[in-house]
């Protein structure tokens, strides 16, 4: 997959790191705008809602300046910043969106090295191994067509680290990481939903066939592997359409991933500001948010009411324990 920009966005010090300067030579051809701030880029965060898929065209390239792990009882111990943030998929309900607004494009960080150095001293002073998610405030795999980052970090990792990285993806780039001397510490999950929702609504992802294809093969090349059944998204429908994904789960996931993998289930968390970019952005989109089903949670987010949660967890359970009981659940949110 080649992501196509129509502009540039940088802070000029990105340019004195090996990755700017190969970043400078990829995309010669684009106009490069200065700014201060990967943070703070006026012309952009002022955009009209309706605007929000020109703004995915943009790429910006900074220097990440903070670097704080947040303590995480997952998949994780750690989720930490890493090298970059936001992404060229329009999800509809992408969490970085409620964060950010509208700042959820793709921004790069070229001091790869100076994070992955902390990252490798967390884990060496630590009192056990730890596992570090580095893929939370982007998809890793997409950033990976353009930066190349995945295989450095992975095999020096590899080398230094004590304990294990993660991510999670919605595509199925993985032929750079296949053949890589990983040495079992590094966990890949992948995130799955029915096809009508990835069509509908994860716009500009893998379709479900080949993400499931990409599990099994970084299954067989020797990767802890994890399945993300996530966002779950009660539609109306939900369960034909969650049954018939556990069912094609069955029938298509190898051996290897049935018998080693794991299973992450997230119900979907949607927010005053999804709402009123996708209202303006994409009219025509499904509508999520749904006041019936939903109740407030924090300022401005909505998640399901708790009787709901509780139907589709015992749903889920159920099926999954039937169709998948070899991989285990891990928890349900």
């Amino acid at each position: 997959m080649k992501m196509d920009f129509d502009a540039v966005y940088f802070e000029p010090n990105a340019l004195n790191y090996e990755l700017g300067k190969m970043l400078r030579q990829t995309f010669t051809h684009l106009p490069w705008i200065p700014i201060q701030s990967h943070n703070r880029i006026p012309e952009l965060t002022a955009a009209h809602n309706r605007d929000f898929p020109k703004l995915k065209q943009h790429l910006i390239i900074g220097v990440r300046k903070t670097h704080r792990y947040v303590p995480n009882y997952k998949v994780s111990d750690w989720l930490v910043p890493y090298t970059s943030s936001g992404c060229r998929a329009m999800c509809l309900y992408c969490y970085l969106v409620c964060n950010y607004n509208k700042c959820s494009y793709l921004r790069l960080f070229v001091n790869r090295e100076q994070m992955l150095d902390g990252l490798l001293k967390k884990d060496a002073t630590a009192d056990a191994p730890q596992t570090f998610e580095i893929g939370s405030n982007s998809d890793l795999l997409l950033e990976n067509t353009v930066t190349g980052n995945l295989p450095y970090t992975i095999l020096r990792f590899a080398r230094e680290g004590r304990g294990h990285l993660t991510f999670p993806t919605k595509f199925d780039l993985v032929e750079p990481l296949l053949s890589l001397d990983h040495r079992g510490k590094t966990i890949f999950r992948m995130s799955v939903n029915p096809q009508e929702i990835i069509r509908r609504i994860e716009l500009g992802t893998s379709p479900l066939d080949t993400r499931i294809r990409a599990l099994n093969l970084m299954a067989e090349a020797g990767y802890p592997v994890g399945l993300l059944i996530a966002p779950v998204i009660l539609l109306p429908g939900w369960q034909r359409l969650y049954g018939e994904l556990v069912d094609t789960l069955a029938e298509t996931l190898s051996d290897k991933v049935l018998h080693t993998g794991f299973i992450e289930i997230i119900l979907m968390t949607y927010s005053f500001v999804h709402n009123a970019i996708n209202t303006d952005a994409f009219p025509n989109a499904v509508q999520l948010l749904d006041r019936g089903a939903m109740t407030g949670r924090g300022r401005g987010k909505y998640s399901y009411r708790n009787d709901l949660r509780t139907e589709a967890e015992v749903f889920l359970r159920q099926k999954l324990s039937q169709k998948l009981g070899t991989m285990p659940i891990w928890y349900f949110a």
